[in-house]
């Protein structure tokens, strides 16, 4: 790939110098495949504006190619809603969608979705200094083309090193949820009860109903997700949550 140069004929060789760009004044590529530093990531990404996701996991670029509805969008936007519906009424609960996340420094994923707990309930997340998310969220979901996706493989290593507590994966292609929960030796995918409701152990009163998901349900999902937050479970963590953070 040809290095690209930017036409700013404004800035002069000092100052683009300054702002990152290389000595000859063209921008560092960004690519699939680079091996780079976590600084030097973020710096090459700053300076590559038309890139909308890139993560560096495990030293290693991964760029995202151009995203279909009915494989990606679609799906995520109904996560979106899913654990959108969870936040609004769990106090102290925070979510993000394709936030670059700061795990340690060799990655830096930007997950499709997360839900964490403020630090002032006790969540190891916290928004740094410079408006990046750092520290692992409680939950990560990622939208997966397949099973053998880098989702389901190297960047699930990389969030349970990085106590990650649950792990979701919409695999698209077999039309399955991979909910995965920390364990001492590792991620164990989490069993559906006997209804074939998927339940959050971190988060009680999460609740998803993968058949209705796949069917394009969303009036169940949310249905379920409903008779979640009125569990006798999520009443109780509310309570808790409330009281930590009223006791600020």
């Amino acid at each position: 790939m040809s290095v690209q140069t930017l036409e700013r004929p404004e800035i002069e060789h000092g100052e683009k110098k300054s702002l990152g760009y290389t000595t000859n004044g063209a921008v560092p590529p960004l690519e699939s495949g680079d091996h780079l530093t976590r600084a030097e990531f973020e710096r090459r990404y700053e300076l590559h504006p038309e890139i909308k996701k890139a993560e560096l996991i495990e030293g290693i670029v991964y760029v995202a190619s151009p995203i279909r509805a009915g494989q990606h969008d679609d799906p995520h936007f109904d996560v979106i809603g899913w654990l959108a519906f969870y936040r609004a009424v769990t106090p102290g609960v925070r979510g993000s969608d394709n936030a670059t996340l700061r795990l340690d420094l060799e990655n830096e994923p930007q997950p499709d979705a997360l839900l964490r707990l403020d630090p002032t309930v006790g969540g190891k997340s916290f928004v740094g200094e410079a408006d990046y998310l750092e520290g692992p969220p409680e939950l990560i979901v990622e939208v997966a083309a397949s099973s053998a996706a880098y989702d389901m493989n190297v960047k699930r290593r990389v969030y349970a090193r990085n106590s990650v507590q649950e792990y979701i994966v919409f695999q698209m292609y077999e039309r399955r949820i991979a909910w995965f929960v920390l364990r001492e030796h590792g991620y164990a995918e989490l069993t559906p009860g006997d209804d074939g409701i998927l339940r959050s152990e971190i988060f009680p009163g999460l609740w998803l109903d993968p058949a209705a998901f796949w069917a394009g349900d969303m009036r169940k999902v949310l249905a379920v997700a409903q008779a979640g937050v009125a569990s006798p479970e999520h009443a109780a963590f509310v309570e808790t949550l409330e009281q930590k953070l009223n006791s600020r």
